[in-house]
């Protein structure tokens, strides 16, 4: 039978040991993705389009365009991961923000 061990705030059963939930990398990552996401979205708003050429300059040069929809919806998805970001609670037993403050209605 194996025993669970608590490693820091939490922990979880994968393949009969106990390991800690990385919650804090998952947040990084989905801070991160969404940054990434409203970058590329507003770089794509401000350049129609981009020439690649290869890098020995043996091929011919490729002209890339973004359809119209890509940088709206990369500019969304981003702004929703990263207010989402602010969301995420370390803690599930952390009470959320405000609850039981002299004033909050």
């Amino acid at each position: 039978m194996h025993k669970e061990r608590s490693v820091g705030w939490s922990t979880f059963r994968r393949g009969g040991a106990a390991q800690p939930r990385q919650a804090t990398m998952t947040k990084s990552v989905l801070l991160a993705a969404g940054i990434f996401a409203c970058v590329l979205g507003v770089e794509m708003l401000l350049v129609d389009s981009a020439v690649v050429v290869p890098i020995d300059g043996s091929g011919p040069a490729r002209t890339m365009t973004a359809p119209d929809w890509a940088p709206w919806t990369l500019l969304s998805i981003g702004a929703a991961t990263i207010l989402h970001f602010g969301n995420l609670h370390l803690k599930p037993s952390a009470p959320p923000i405000g609850r039981g403050t002299v004033g909050h209605f």
